[in-house]
C-alpha cells in the first residue's frame, strides 16, 4: 500500500508540476503604436514581427488579458498563470486594418488608448471602427484629447483636456474609460491623484518594467515595441523578465549639486535573492553613477544619477540585476525635463 501511495504521489507531482512551474507573480506589459507602416520605423512594428510575438505567446501557453484585468490580477493574487498585456497607443488606422485581424487569428485581446482629437483623421481610426474594435473585446482607454505636453502647462489645462476627452467617449461609446495613458509617458503627482479621484482604475506611462502586487497603479510601466526593439529574442527576454519590487522611490528633480539636468533617483527594495554585485544601471546619453547599501532587514537603498548634464527632454533610467537562479529583474524610471522643448 505504501509503495502504491508513493507512486500515486509521484504521478500527481508530475501532473501538477507543469502548472506550478507556469505560475508567476508579475506581468509583462507591452506598448505598440503603428502596425506595418514603414514610414515611421520609430513607432512602427513590422507585421511579421508582431505575428511572431503572438505566435510565441500562443505556443507557450500565455494568457493575454486587458490592462484592467491585469491590474486586478496583481492586486488580488500572489500567483497566477503566465500572463502578458498588449497595449496600443494613439488609435492609428493600422491597428484596425492590420493588427486586429492577427489578434483575432490567435484569440487574443489588447487595450487601445485613444486620443480623441485625432479620431477620424486620415491615419486614425474613426468612432465606428473604435466601437467595432470594442465589440470584439478590445478594451478602450483614454489617451487625452489633444495629446499635449501637459507638464508645460498648468494643471487646469490637463483637467479641461480630460473633460473634453471624456465627453467624446461618452457621446460616441456611451461610457468613459477606466484607464488612462499619459501622452509621451509624461506625468506628475497632481495628474495621477486627479485620475484616481475621478474613478480611473490606473494609468500607464512609458517606462519599461513589469506589473507586480505593490506597483503604483497610476504609474504603470510598459515595454515599448517598435522595429528596432521588437526582435523575437528581445520580446521573449522582456516577457520572461522579473520586476525589482521597489517599495519606495524618490525622484529628486533639483538633482546633483542643485542642477535640473543632473537629477537623481533614490529607491528601496528587498535584497531577497538578488546578486547585488552584478546590479547594473543605464541612463540614456550618460554614464550611470550609483551608490548602494544594505540596511536593516535586508532593505537595499540605491541612489543613481547621470555623470553629465542630460540633453534630452525624456531620459530613461534603467536598473537590472540577476537573481541566484540567473533570472533578470528590471526597474526603470522616465525623467522629464519640461524646460527642454521638442
Amino acid at each position: 500500500m505504501w509503495l502504491k501511495n508513493k507512486f500515486l504521489f509521484l504521478a500527481l507531482t508530475l501532473l501538477l508540476a507543469p502548472s506550478l512551474l507556469a505560475q508567476t507573480s508579475s506581468i509583462a506589459t507591452f506598448v505598440y503604436h503603428r502596425f506595418g507602416d514603414d514610414r515611421f520605423p520609430s513607432t512602427n512594428i513590422k507585421l511579421a514581427q508582431f505575428e511572431a510575438h503572438l505566435k510565441y505567446l500562443k505556443d507557450n501557453d500565455y494568457q493575454v488579458i486587458t490592462l484592467s484585468e491585469a491590474i486586478e490580477r496583481v492586486k488580488k493574487r500572489n500567483r497566477f498563470p503566465k500572463t502578458a498585456v498588449l497595449t496600443v497607443d494613439d488609435g492609428y488606422k493600422t491597428f484596425y486594418k492590420n493588427a486586429i485581424p492577427l489578434l483575432k487569428k490567435y484569440g487574443f485581446t489588447a487595450t487601445l488608448f485613444v486620443n480623441t482629437e485625432t479620431v477620424g483623421g486620415s491615419d486614425y481610426m474613426d468612432w465606428n471602427e473604435i466601437k467595432e474594435a470594442q465589440q470584439t473585446g478590445i478594451e478602450i482607454g483614454n489617451h487625452s484629447h489633444s495629446h499635449a505636453y501637459f507638464l508645460n502647462g498648468n494643471h487646469n489645462q490637463f483637467l479641461e483636456d480630460l473633460k473634453t476627452s471624456e465627453a467624446q467617449f461618452e457621446a460616441n461609446l456611451g461610457e468613459k474609460p477606466i484607464l488612462f495613458a499619459y501622452p509621451y509617458g509624461e506625468w506628475n503627482i497632481e495628474m495621477a491623484e486627479h485620475l484616481k479621484n475621478e474613478g480611473y482604475l490606473g494609468a500607464a506611462a512609458q517606462n519599461s518594467g513589469l506589473l507586480y502586487r505593490e506597483i503604483l497603479v497610476f504609474h504603470l510601466p510598459r515595454f515599448p515595441m517598435s522595429e528596432a526593439y521588437a526582435k523575437l529574442e528581445d520580446f521573449v527576454g522582456k516577457l520572461k523578465a522579473l520586476p525589482i519590487e521597489v517599495t519606495k522611490y524618490e525622484p529628486i528633480s533639483s538633482g546633483y549639486m542643485g542642477s535640473e539636468s543632473l537629477p537623481r533617483l533614490n529607491m528601496e527594495f528587498q535584497e531577497s535573492n538578488l546578486r547585488l554585485d552584478q546590479l547594473q544601471c543605464f541612463i540614456q546619453g550618460a554614464e550611470c553613477k550609483k551608490s548602494m547599501q544594505v540596511v536593516k532587514d535586508g532593505v537595499v537603498k540605491l541612489n543613481v544619477r547621470p555623470d553629465r548634464d542630460l540633453k534630452r527632454r525624456r531620459t530613461l533610467f534603467t536598473i537590472t540585476v540577476p537573481d541566484n537562479e540567473g533570472k533578470w529583474h528590471w526597474f526603470s524610471y522616465l525623467w522629464v525635463i519640461p524646460s527642454i522643448k521638442e
